[in-house]
């Protein structure tokens, strides 16, 4: 077997060290690249759930076991972005109004 693929490394050993520089390079490109695309990923992701109104909300309680009392199953999830119930608190510092 190994006699075999003899030929072949002595046919390719002038070109190694480019076969070797290029194939280096173009990991670090596609790691640089994987990093970049997951980085923007990341950003368009939390500016997303920056956009959950929830928490600014007179209906939300702050409560695990019930976080919102007009919409519990959307309360503070992507759906709740464009919530038909929202209603922004008047007073922050008085909350029972």
């Amino acid at each position: 077997m190994f006699q075999l693929l003899y030929p072949v490394v002595q046919a390719i050993q002038p070109f190694m060290v480019h076969i070797c520089f290029v194939s280096a390079w173009i990991i670090i490109i596609l790691a640089l690249r994987s990093l970049w695309l997951s980085m923007k990923h990341g950003l368009s992701r939390a500016k997303k759930m920056h956009e959950i109104p929830c928490t600014g909300c007179q209906y939300f309680t702050n409560d695990y076991h019930l976080k919102c009392t007009v919409q519990p199953h959307i309360a503070n999830s992507e759906d709740a972005i464009d919530c038909p119930d929202y209603r922004e608190i008047k007073n922050y510092y008085h909350l029972s109004e």
